[in-house]
């Protein structure tokens, strides 16, 4: 696991991708591997228009609607060139010494991230792509949080090297896993952690937070707690607000797919609401 893995795809989140990659990348003294995936199933290989109405005794009409289809993906492979070098300069201009290589799919996202997983330390993806800007959050992000092992840092369109980040702790197994990974890791040292919890137990989240805390601080890390009350995203949000902090940090799909379809996830609106790049631990 050495590289950090950066998914670019012309969105508007692309640049912020490019410059969290930078700061990941110095943070881990890790090489950069700028990602381009084009998407078979809107840009595929092959059109297959057999048994369409009304094309049968037309073959000319056929013969040409694949050739565009062709030409259309050529194109669209070699704008994917053009953004791949393109980010590569914006990359090497913003820290030299930071190795950068390029890779270009023309298949599937998850199937070439899984591929590539057992080289990566880190994957950073844009919260929309290029095909979702108007949604709240992209496509592929859901099944690539949940497929990948490796940590996810997902960025708004706008991104600045963090000062600080929140720990959305919960005393989960997902969250205590996600404990030691930060502890262990040098991506987030030197910067202020604030872990806090929500919750209505102040005492039993107290104690939670102090032995987590002591995680933390074992491994050099100056350690703000909270306990906050109310609903998870909302509390989050106000006490992110409150105290100035640019990244947040938390366990993703702690929960089964049953419990998460009558209750909801609190990682999906984290990533849909949040205003700030989340950090995302398996």
């Amino acid at each position: 696991m050495t590289n950090v893995i950066a998914c670019i795809d012309g969105s508007k989140a692309t640049l912020a991708v490019c410059d969290a990659s930078v700061w990941a990348a110095t943070q881990m003294a890790a090489p950069v591997t700028l990602l381009h995936v084009l998407d078979k199933s809107v840009y595929p290989t092959q059109l297959n228009l057999s048994g369409s109405i009304g094309l049968g005794t037309r073959e000319h009409l056929l013969d040409e609607m694949v050739e565009l289809e062709g030409r259309r993906s050529k194109l669209a492979l070699e704008q994917g060139k053009y953004m791949l070098e393109d980010a590569k300069k914006r990359v090497s201009d913003q820290q030299a010494t930071v190795s950068v290589d390029t890779l270009q799919r023309h298949g599937d996202l998850i199937e070439t991230l899984l591929e590539q997983e057992p080289n990566a330390r880190l994957v950073v993806m844009g919260r929309q792509g290029e095909q979702h800007q108007d949604q709240p959050i992209g496509s592929h992000i859901e099944s690539v949080i949940r497929t990948l092992k490796q940590p996810i840092l997902v960025v708004m369109p706008e991104f600045t090297a963090p000062k600080r980040f929140i720990f959305a702790y919960d005393a989960s197994a997902t969250a205590k896993k996600a404990l030691a990974r930060v502890a262990a890791s040098p991506l987030l040292k030197g910067l202020a952690c604030h872990l806090v919890m929500v919750s209505d137990n102040l005492t039993q989240a107290s104690a939670e937070l102090a032995a987590a805390a002591d995680t933390l601080s074992s491994a050099d890390f100056n350690v703000s707690t909270a306990v906050c009350q109310g609903e998870v995203q909302a509390a989050l949000e106000a006490y992110q607000v409150e105290h100035n902090i640019d990244l947040m940090v938390m366990g993703a799909y702690g929960h089964s797919r049953i419990r998460e379809f009558f209750v909801g996830s609190n990682t999906t609106r984290m990533i849909s609401k949040s205003k700030i790049p989340l950090l995302l631990l398996r």
